[in-house]
């Protein structure tokens, strides 16, 4: 009986990674536009008045509300917040891989496509301009990659009586993946890029080279 009550307890739903009840749960859209009969993906700029990473490239998306149904819900209503595009004119066409940049963060990402006649005004408070890239440059475009040593500095008051070795114990570091695409005059880099990159590996093995300039969906 206790056991089966054990084996009932880990049958129930259960969180995607311990901690995913605590951390900061965020959504964001891969947005697909056609341009010229080309299906390219829409980026934001940040606005250079944002508390956080002002200036920085990035996909429509942010925190999940707990008034949010999903997280593709969320994602859905922060691409309208911040591009002021109708929800009616939004049609997902999938879910990506969660991505868990840190214990504390998982953003869930979604790609869809815009009406092509659909037209948006941006908010000035969070986005500086739009731009897009085509599909097919992604697919012919490796990003590069820069390397981050990662070392862990515990707080003054860590308790190195209760482990072995104490003060000398030897805190493993780790390399952190940095991915830059340069396109123009713009520099994708950071969880963006990393997302992107994902993406783009995701549907590689699926586009014929002149698929992208097909207009079905």
């Amino acid at each position: 009986m206790f056991l089966e009550k054990i084996k009932n307890g880990l049958n129930q739903n259960q969180p995607l990674f311990i901690g995913e009840e605590t951390a900061m749960r965020s959504a964001v859209l891969i947005p697909l536009v056609q341009v010229e009969g080309e299906w390219h993906v829409l980026f934001e700029v940040r606005s250079l008045t944002m508390r956080k990473q002002p200036g920085d490239i990035s996909f429509p998306g942010g925190r999940i509300d707990p008034t949010d149904a999903s997280p593709m819900d969320a994602a859905i209503r922060e691409t309208h917040e911040e591009l002021g595009i109708d929800q009616s004119a939004i049609h997902v066409l999938g879910q990506m891989s969660v991505f868990i940049p840190t214990s504390s963060l998982v953003v869930y990402p979604f790609v869809a496509t815009i009406d092509h006649h659909q037209t948006y005004s941006f908010n000035p408070d969070e986005v500086k301009e739009t731009f897009t890239i085509p599909v097919q440059w992604l697919l012919d475009h490796k990003p590069y990659v820069h390397m981050v040593p990662v070392q862990p500095m515990p707080m003054e008051d860590f308790p190195y009586d209760k482990i072995v070795n104490g003060s000398d114990y030897q805190w493993r570091a780790r390399m952190m993946e940095e991915w830059f695409y340069d396109y123009e005059q713009y520099t994708i880099w950071g969880l963006t890029a990393r997302i992107l990159k994902h993406f783009i590996e995701t549907i590689s093995n699926q586009i014929a080279p002149s698929s992208t300039k097909e207009n079905e969906r």
